[in-house]
């Protein structure tokens, strides 16, 4: 495996290649074995290929959304020499250095979209520039295809020869110079687009130098759009074949600007003069009087097969704009102001060979008219195909309004939608010889309209005035009917009157549209009791949706007029199945005999229906969103509901409250059933042995339920299922065996659930048979040698997104990765993982217990710690009191003979002598200073190196010499060690007391003791001297006055 790990990725992938705090050292044989194992999968290819990434068809590899920050080092055992495609888009690398693709010798399509985006297109606004070193791209000099868009860059990279396609889009170059696209000349399509523009301000426009394309003679394909481009760059390759231009602000347009394009075949310069009342965005206002287009700006452009010149804010149309283009198929002249010019205009004659014009959102500011009719001019159009009318604004369709494009014998799909429409004549598309598309949709026809009066044009006097809103077209909602119904694509005439304000359907509506196959009448507000009549015109009808309505389904003999009927949506009429005591009739699908499709979904159907459905041509039926739980709960009334449909393929009963599904209920479903749809039930469990009971059941799907595991048995031996969905369950355990005897089973969906592995033993031999296995979305746990990652490496094309999507969910420094992007430093010896544990327990009981046990009996673990010193000998009690060499210091006056006398032959007797193993050591100045040294140093000693400092004074009024220097000492010790070890003993009791002795007395009493002339007193002296000497002088201190000074820190 190459020892280049992508950069930033941290993965076991690149174990040799990683690098942190722990480089070199030395990892345990267990970790060393399981490497080697790892390095011997790699050297025989058994881990996908291309880690991180996913190779999804041959020579085509995937590292989309992977957030790299490097470009990927594939190892050497992959078959890199047959990559042909790679996509990195939307990943995070922000530096391409040479060598990234030098080992893809044969790579031709390089994506590298969205990975360092300009700040304004980045979502978090944040900074990025991306840098490419110079060698980057001609390292492959295969490429042919390169997407650099939506990327910081500010200058076109060394590019090599063999490029075609080279997309700059969103980026941050703003200036194109010959120099960048030197010997390029292969390249045939140029996208620059969106490098200045309201999403990506620049605060200027793009520079294209004079000639800065000229160069590139093979290029067929400029896209320039949303540049602030102000005038068509000069001198463009004359090879050009198609030129967007559009969304610049280039207000004039002159023959010389487009002088030698004469190849051109696309030319699009719509959006550079904008209506802004019909803007989605931000928008500048045409200036007035333009835009500025020459009669003869196209007229040499012989080649024009497609031109836009749509939200130009064009108000007429010359009818030179056109002449010579003969070849011009696709015009589009939407979103302008040209309401007036379209029913007068004669620019159009010469169009021989134009297949689609657009003429929407050509509207008056806040007018409505009351007619339209459209120019006689549209009558030469005869190769016109699609005619595309929406939001023009006009209240009455009739026989005039389309007068001129009647006749039009290509005449395929016509759409009229969000015009306002309440009155149409819809037999009047029954004139058109050829026509397949009619859409009507999103407008307010309440029914049909009698024969319409001759209306010259737009009627002022009928005009009705709308509001100042801009009416930008809304993305239109997909059919109701669902993925199995029969599609109107491939039928010859559709009409689509969806959306519309209809309460009632009337059979003269449909006169003369015999040859009508779809009709959609979804979304409106139908509310009748259709009987049999409704549509009696219709009598070649194939497809009716109407779903969203609020059809009452009463009569036995609704839509029996429709003898070739094969697919009915009459999904989401909840509202007359909701009325409670109102009985519903579903008898009439026995009646139709082509009936092959029918959708009941969404009713809300739960009682007082047909017992039983019957039909002898139905397949597929779907009545999800019912309560067929409800249904099924009457005893046996609708035991057999669904018995009768005896051809029925496809069913689909998710949505129906079910919570269980037993096997006598499964023998009542039509024995042919092929596919049986249960999503999103509540079923916590599922007899699979009655499987058995649906002899022909290929597909099953469960998504979306309650079930905890698969248990309870197996798929049976002999079922014919081929495709098994259980995924956005909660299974997390699967009995072994579990899908052994289903021998065609060929995809199974475990996804989202609860796995945390999946065993080779679930599918015995039949494992190499899935061709697709999804485990995705699983909290696999990846432990160290999980047997799971062998099993999905043996069967790895079968189970999509195995590289990116199959990630760990468990341990948590794994959460959420790739399972293979584990760290084999987390592969710890076992044993050693429970000595840490052990160790670590200990250390933090003992960090809790410790204080616990001061805070509540710490003085009696301090009376027993003491009690046991005092049982020691002095050695032991004295380094257990911080090794100080002295318990006190004496300091006396030695003039004062009989003062003297009394600290040489009573204290020094009583405290040394007389106290056995709980004996003082003192430290007095005629026995323990050292010679040599000065006063000052033996004195500073002294009172450091003792844990008291004992005066013995006879008066306190007059203190000076040694008493007081020791005095000012013993001061420094507390200011600076925070500790007060002052201790008097006073001769005299009747003698003057000083201030500092009064106050003392009065804030730690027993440090300032009197020397007892009676006998009697003398013991309790000692105690108490030996107690002052012994504890901390912050034990003695008044509380009520002060605390005493604070420990040190």
């Amino acid at each position: 495996m190459d020892a280049r790990s992508p950069r930033g990725q941290g993965t076991a992938w690149g174990v040799a290649g990683r690098e942190g705090p722990c480089r070199g050292a030395l990892l345990p044989p267990s970790l060393l074995v399981q490497a080697a194992m790892l390095a011997a999968a790699l050297a025989q290819g058994t881990l996908p290929a291309f880690l991180p990434c996913e190779l999804q068809a041959p020579g085509r590899v995937n590292c989309e959304w992977l957030f790299l920050k490097a470009v990927p080092h594939f190892p050497a055992t992959a078959p890199r020499g047959n990559v042909t495609s790679l996509s990195l888009r939307c990943n995070r690398i922000h530096h391409l250095h040479d060598s990234d693709f030098v080992h893809l010798s044969h790579l031709r399509h390089l994506d590298l979209k969205w990975n360092c985006p300009p700040s304004s297109l980045s979502r978090m606004h944040w900074d990025c520039h991306m840098t490419i070193e110079p060698h980057t791209f001609l390292a492959v000099p295969t490429l042919e295809v390169l997407n650099l868009s939506y990327n910081n860059i500010t200058a076109v990279p060394a590019l090599p020869g063999s490029l075609t396609h080279l997309s700059l889009s969103r980026t941050n170059i703003l200036v194109l110079e010959p120099a960048d696209f030197k010997g390029l000349h292969a390249l045939s399509h140029l996208y620059v687009d969106g490098n200045c523009y309201y999403k990506n301000p620049c605060g200027r426009a793009l520079r294209v130098a004079p000639g800065a394309l000229l160069g590139l003679g093979n290029l067929t394909y400029l896209s320039l759009k949303y540049n602030n481009l102000t005038a068509v760059p000069r001198s463009l390759p004359p090879s050009l074949e198609g030129l967007l231009l559009s969304y610049n602000r280039i207000v004039s347009l002159g023959p010389e600007d487009l002088a030698n394009l004469t190849a051109l075949r696309v030319l699009d310069v719509g959006g550079n003069c904008r209506r802004c009342d019909h803007a989605r965005n931000p928008c500048v206002e045409c200036p007035k009087g333009s835009p500025s287009l020459h009669p003869d700006t196209f007229s040499h452009l012989r080649h024009l097969e497609g031109l836009v010149l749509k939200d130009n804010s064009l108000r007429w149309l010359e009818t030179n704009w056109f002449h010579g283009l003969g070849n011009l198929s696709v015009l589009d002249l939407s979103e302008n102001f040209l309401y007036d010019c379209i029913m007068y205009t004669k620019a159009f004659r010469g169009l021989k060979q134009l297949r689609k014009l657009n003429l929407s959102f050509n509207y008056h500011k806040r007018v409505s008219y009351a007619h339209l009719r459209l120019a006689a001019s549209f009558e030469s159009l005869q190769a016109l195909q699609e005619l595309n009318m929406n939001g023009i604004f006009f209240r009455s369709l009739g026989e005039d309004t389309l007068r001129s494009v009647t006749r039009l014998p290509l005449l395929h799909n016509l759409s009229l939608q969000m015009n306002f429409i309440s009155q149409a004549q819809l037999h009047i598309f029954g004139l058109f010889p050829s026509l397949w598309h009619v859409d009507l949709s999103n407008n307010r026809i309440s029914g049909a309209a009698g024969p319409a009066t001759p209306s010259e044009g737009a009627d002022a006097e009928e005009a009705v005035r709308l509001p100042a809103v801009g009416r930008a077209a809304a993305p239109l909602d997909p059919p109701g009917s669902m993925d199995f119904m029969l599609s109107c694509k491939n039928l010859t005439f559709t009409l689509d009157l969806s959306r519309n304000n209809l309460v009632t359907v009337r059979p003269e509506m449909f006169a003369g549209l015999s040859r009508l196959q779809c009709l959609r009448l979804s979304h409106n507000s139908i509310s009748q009791a259709v009987n049999g009549s409704e549509f009696a015109p219709l009598t070649g009808l194939q497809v009716l949706d109407l779903s969203h309505n609020k059809l009452d389904l009463y009569h036995g003999r609704s839509f029996t007029e429709l003898p070739q009927l094969q697919a009915l949506d009459l999904s989401y009429n909840s509202q007359p199945f909701s009325m409670p005591g109102v009985g519903h009739n579903l008898s009439f699908v026995a009646q139709l005999p082509a009936l092959r499709y029918l959708s009941l979904a969404h009713n809300a159907i739960h009682s007082r229906v047909s017992h039983r459905l019957c039909s002898s041509s139905l397949k597929a039926l779907d009545f999800s969103g019912n309560s067929l739980s409800s249904l099924w709960n009457e005893g046996d009334l609708y035991l057999c509901f669904f018995q009768g449909l005896r051809r029925l393929v496809f069913l689909d009963l998710s949505q129906n409250h079910l919570h269980a599904l037993l096997p006598h209920t499964l023998d009542r479903l039509p024995k042919s059933l092929q596919q049986l749809r249960l999503r999103d039930n509540y079923l916590a469990f599922f007899n699979w042995s009655s499987l058995t009971l649906l002899p022909k059941l290929e597909a099953l799907d469960l998504a979306g339920n309650q079930l905890k595991a698969l248990t309870n048995g197996s798929l049976p031996a002999g079922t014919r299922l081929q495709k098994l969905d259980v995924s956005c369950n909660s299974i997390g355990f699967v009995d072994p065996g579990f899908f052994a005897q289903a021998t065609r089973l060929r995809q199974l969906n475990l996804s989202t659930n609860a796995l945390k592995t999946v065993e080779p033993s679930w599918f015995g031999s039949r494992a190499a048979a899935l061709r697709v296995l999804d485990v995705s979305a699983n909290p696999l746990h990846c432990a160290c040698g999980a047997a799971f990652v062998d099993f999905l490496l043996e069967v790895q094309a079968a189970v999509p997104g195995l590289s990116s999507q199959v990630k760990c969910g468990s341990p948590g420094q794994l959460l959420g990765r790739s399972i293979f992007a584990q760290d084999l430093r987390l592969c710890l010896d076992e044993t050693l993982s429970w000595d840490c544990f052990s160790l670590s327990l200990l250390a933090m009981a003992l960090g809790l217990a410790v204080p616990l046990l001061h805070h509540l009996c710490g003085w009696d673990l301090w009376y027993c710690f003491y009690l046991g010193l005092a049982l020691l000998p002095r050695w032991g009690r004295r380094h257990g009191a911080g090794a100080l060499p002295y318990d006190a210091f004496v300091v006396f006056d030695k003039a004062q003979g009989a003062v003297a006398d009394w600290v040489y032959n009573e204290l020094r007797v009583q405290l040394e002598e007389r106290r056995g193993r709980r004996a003082l050591r003192l430290c007095l100045e005629e026995r323990d200073w050292l010679p040599g040294q000065t006063l000052i140093e033996n004195l500073w000693a002294s009172v450091y190196r003792s844990r008291k400092t004992l005066f013995v004074l006879a008066r306190t009024d007059r203190v000076s010499g040694l008493l007081r220097a020791s005095f000012l000492l013993a001061q420094q010790r507390l200011l600076e060690d925070r500790k007060d070890v002052v201790v008097l003993v006073i001769l005299s009791p009747s003698a003057h007391r000083s201030r500092y002795v009064r106050l003392r007395q009065r804030l730690c009493r027993r440090s300032v003791l009197l020397w007892p002339h009676q006998p009697s007193g003398q013991g309790s002296f000692w105690a108490q001297l030996g107690m002052a000497l012994t504890r901390d002088n912050r034990h003695f201190y008044n509380q009520n006055f002060c605390r005493g000074p604070t420990t040190a820190e």
